[in-house]
């Protein structure tokens, strides 16, 4: 079923791209909080503060359609798809996770708190996949959805602002800058637990598979003060640790002084090549290599912060949100502020590693 009533595009006004990025129809009508692709087709899935999970699908010229839609009951805050890609997962502020079965077009509530979820997250566990949701109440649970209530519970320090998992790896960040590390072979008991190496409140996390410091597994962090860290699990890797500063600005032309610091609102690492986009509260995005630490590629996608962002399932399409990502709180939202979805075309050259300094 089609619940838009058109499945046109129009380029995206983007100030320094030649290409023109595609502006996807009928995007939703309030903040939007999460994108997330199938890991089977290029279907999107959109979270927004309209309460709504959007499912889009995109054509192989950037086109979209809108496919179907369904509703929680306060705004909705997190998406992710389960591995075979025939249902979606959405965690909101109505304390209620919730599955939309892609085949039969039903949503039904799998998960609850007792504060907002969120973020959810697929784990693609041996045997049966798991859901797993982090919550203000500062909990994670897992959920077998063939059982009405979660599988195991663990207590966080605080309340969970985000999560990534790249199974068995899980890395979880909360509130006052804790870091949890678990092996999801061992789900309920944490692997190791860290203070944030970022100074400022935790944002946003993305794990890696690695393939510097031995194929080692870590993590990227992302701060409200337009800062990253690339961090790994093992102290043996250590060294290969970093944080550094992006999404500033100057405070006037020619000042060379990045005194203007914006969020980092979302990281995700290129399902094939292993570079990683930033986005921020700036409007701009960037992509990078880790291992050469170097910066691929940049560029002030609208006026307006970028809220979150995503890879499809083989790096060639990468959705933006440009919303409002409240950044500044309740009072910074103003009236009028754009709520659009636009999709990117990655050139291989934009996202593919660069060749080790010799």
């Amino acid at each position: 079923m089609s619940f838009f009533n058109t499945a046109t595009t129009t380029p995206a006004n983007t100030s320094t791209a030649a290409e023109k990025d595609v502006e996807v129809a009928d995007p939703p009508t309030d903040s939007i909080s999460s994108l997330s692709f199938s890991s089977q087709a290029d279907y999107l899935a959109v979270g927004s503060w309209d309460n709504s999970v959007r499912i889009y699908e995109v054509g192989a010229n950037g086109q979209t359609q809108g496919k179907a839609m369904y509703q929680h009951q306060g705004p909705v805050l997190d998406v992710c798809w389960n591995k075979e890609g025939n249902k979606i997962f959405s965690g909101g502020a109505d304390n209620a996770g919730r599955m939309f079965d892609v085949t039969t077009g039903q949503a039904t509530q799998v998960a609850q708190h007792d504060a907002p979820i969120k973020v959810v997250g697929w784990v693609d566990a041996p045997g049966a996949g798991i859901l797993a949701t982090g919550s203000w109440d500062k909990t994670i649970k897992y959920w077998d959805l063939r059982t009405p209530n979660p599988v195991a519970t663990v207590q966080l320090p605080e309340r969970c602002y985000t999560f990534d998992i790249q199974y068995p790896l899980l890395v979880v960040g909360t509130a006052e800058r804790h870091v949890q590390i678990f092996n999801l072979t061992n789900p309920s008991t944490a692997y190791k637990t860290i203070v944030s190496p970022l100074k400022w409140q935790t944002r946003v996390l993305s794990c890696f598979t690695g393939t510097s410091g031995g194929g080692s597994s870590g993590f990227a962090v992302g701060s409200v003060e337009g800062r990253v860290a690339i961090q790994y699990v093992e102290d043996k890797d250590s060294q290969h640790n970093f944080s550094f500063k992006c999404h500033r600005r100057d405070s006037t032309p020619n000042a060379k002084d990045q005194a203007l610091v914006f969020s980092v609102n979302n990281i995700n690492f290129h399902p094939v090549h292993g570079t990683f986009s930033t986005c921020g509260s700036d409007g701009t995005i960037h992509f990078w290599d880790k291992d050469a630490r170097t910066r691929l590629k940049s560029f002030d996608a609208q006026p307006g912060p970028i809220s979150t962002t995503a890879f499809n399932r083989n790096g060639n399409i990468f959705a933006y949100a440009v919303s409002y990502d409240w950044s500044k709180g309740h009072s910074g939202m103003t009236p009028g502020q754009p709520n659009k979805i636009l999709l990117h075309s990655c050139k291989d050259e934009e996202v593919r590693k660069r060749a080790a300094r010799k």
